[in-house]
């Protein structure tokens, strides 16, 4: 990351403008023209420095649920599983960990039954169980990463 990229980084955590032209307006507020910011951003996820770009949705404020997930998934077979798990539409972000339960993801779904039938899903094309962990409280931790 150069600086440019650590700026538009910094500055696009806070969140991204609602409007007709969302690019051009965040790219004038970071000093760069449309093409360039949308470039770059490009760049940023093709080469993993971001893993996505687009929107959080709130998806219990429609109605739906999230659920965390975790799996303890053998180190041989963990890049084929993270590809199974990852097929899913409903999985939002998968993540490794140092720990017995080695996986762990997060299903965004549009109800809760529509939820644990992923979770049935995976357990059943991957074969190793899963353990749910449905959100009862929510907390709010502001993090601004400085690149």
């Amino acid at each position: 990351m150069d600086a440019t990229d650590r700026r538009i980084v910094a500055g696009l955590q806070g969140g991204f403008p609602l409007c007709p032209r969302p690019y051009e307006r965040a790219a004038r507020e970071l000093g760069l023209d449309e093409g360039e910011l949308i470039r770059r951003l490009a760049r940023l996820v093709e080469t993993g420095v971001l893993s996505r770009f687009g929107p959080l949705f709130n998806v219990e404020a429609m109605g739906g649920t999230y659920v965390l997930a975790a799996m303890a998934v053998p180190e041989d077979a963990f890049d084929r599983v993270a590809e199974m798990v990852n097929a899913h539409v409903e999985v939002a972000h998968n993540y490794e960990r140092e720990h017995l339960l080695n996986m762990w993801f997060v299903v965004a779904a549009e109800t809760p039954e529509r939820a644990e039938a992923v979770l049935g899903e995976i357990r059943a094309e991957t074969g190793i169980e899963v353990l749910s962990m449905p959100k009862l409280e929510e907390y709010f931790v502001g993090l601004r990463l400085q690149p």
